[in-house]
């Protein structure tokens, strides 16, 4: 029956995937678009202001498809991503998509549904039993009530796309599933998992002898990941040429700084439609009137009118991509009149993201010290995620590991296969 199989569900910041598992052999959804199929889906939902359902409602279109359809409106309409981050904040409830109100739950659950959906054209009816992968601590939680909110939130909307029997499983314990079936000796592993918004830990002994004892020794997490570096291109190269630090003459001609909140805004691209509203435009428009660099402030309108968020956070990507092969990359964003270019080096990229290096740092040792295990005692090392590239991210491990014991792979799909395989020990 459709309802006992093995399904495993990898909920991302970012990217999503799903699997079923028959044995030791998982089947991966292949999600069609434009330029052919991915075995991931892009977790973001696009708006289009002109379609509607026969209710009214506006309709949603999810993952690979929504970009193309983006795409094809010319940056008409509304693109919401990032919905994982939220799960344990408190103060976003809903968000206005043009003239209606969607809770989160909502949003969540269009996304939900849409990516099954998808994954059935492939895989088939996938049922009601489903193991879901969570983040050892999700971004936004400060306190365990704040976990159980995100994983409530998330449950609701499991639920209403029909997923009724679940389990949660955290990331690099999935990551370790995978992992496993590269084996044939048992190791301790030392797993690391990097999202789009949090970086998971785990240490667990896994191999051919395990596979019905796995001992997880401990696991941690940071709420930080592949999204906050990019931020930190953003800040540094992007926002100053978009007003950040500039200043304009107030009331009473006193002489103010840009507010810093629009730029807090700016870090986050998909937070660029929350700025998109008549009061903040107003604001802004005021501004570029009484400032002695209105050509920086135009240009930020010019990102907001035309909502070019995702193609700015497309040209921060392959900044730092290529600088996980490159000592320094040439950063071009260009839609004229807006034209913005800087030569980025890979020593003051390392020092940006000095903080989330440190924060990653310090949970790995953490880990380390809780459970009693030696840095020398590890066996090997598992990397993936798409953070795992980034070379300042490499080297904590290389220096508390050794370069030797690093190993790597499966960076878009092995906690989605871990979970499927996960789903067949329930």
């Amino acid at each position: 029956m459709s309802s006992a199989r093995n399904v495993g569900l990898d909920f991302g910041t970012t990217n999503s995937a799903i699997g079923v598992s028959d044995g030791d052999v998982v089947q991966l959804a292949r999600f069609a678009h434009k330029a052919g199929f991915s075995e991931t889906f892009r977790s973001i939902l696009y708006f289009h202001p002109d379609v509607r359902d026969e209710r009214g409602r506006y309709v949603a279109t999810g993952g690979p498809r929504a970009i193309d359809r983006y795409l094809e409106a010319e940056g008409k309409g509304r693109l919401i991503q990032s919905l994982k981050s939220y799960l344990a904040d408190r103060a976003f409830q809903a968000t206005s998509i043009f003239t209606r109100t969607h809770s989160l739950i909502d949003l969540l659950t269009l996304l939900l549904v849409d990516l099954r959906e998808r994954a059935e054209e492939h895989l088939g009816p996938l049922g009601s039993r489903i193991v879901v992968g969570r983040p050892v601590q999700f971004a936004h939680a400060s306190s365990g009530d704040d976990e159980t909110l995100a994983l409530t939130r998330l449950t609701e909307a499991l639920a209403k796309a029909g997923w009724t029997d679940v389990v949660f499983e955290f990331e690099p314990v999935a990551a370790a599933y995978y992992y496993e079936t590269q084996l044939t000796r048992d190791e301790l592993v030392f797993i690391a998992d990097f999202g789009g918004g949090t970086s998971d830990f785990s240490l667990i002994e896994v191999g051919p002898s395990r596979k019905k004892s796995r001992r997880i020794l401990g696991s941690d997490g940071v709420g930080i990941a592949g999204d906050a570096l990019d931020a930190k291109v953003l800040h540094h190269v992007v926002a100053p040429m978009l007003g950040l630090g500039s200043t304009y003459k107030a009331m009473f001609g006193r002489e103010l700084e840009v507010p810093v909140w629009i730029y807090a805004k700016l870090r986050r691209w998909h937070h660029l439609s929350f700025l998109k509203t008549k009061k903040n435009v107003d604001l802004l428009e005021e501004i570029a009137s009484q400032t002695d660099e209105p050509e920086k402030i135009q240009s930020l309108l010019h990102i907001l009118d035309y909502d070019l968020g995702y193609h700015l956070y497309r040209a921060v990507e392959r900044a730092k991509v290529e600088l996980s092969t490159k000592s320094e990359t040439h950063f071009m964003f260009s839609d004229p009149p807006l034209d913005i270019q800087a030569t980025i080096t890979r020593a003051q990229f390392d020092g940006w993201i000095g903080d989330e290096t440190t924060q990653m740092r310090d949970c790995v040792d953490r880990l380390l010290a809780r459970t009693g295990v030696r840095a020398a005692d590890v066996d090997q090392v598992f990397m993936t995620g798409g953070t795992s590239f980034v070379p300042a991210v490499r080297q904590i491990f290389d220096e508390r590991f050794g370069a030797a014991k690093i190993r790597a792979g499966g960076e878009m799909i092995s906690v989605a296969t871990g979970l499927a395989l996960r789903s067949a020990d329930r």
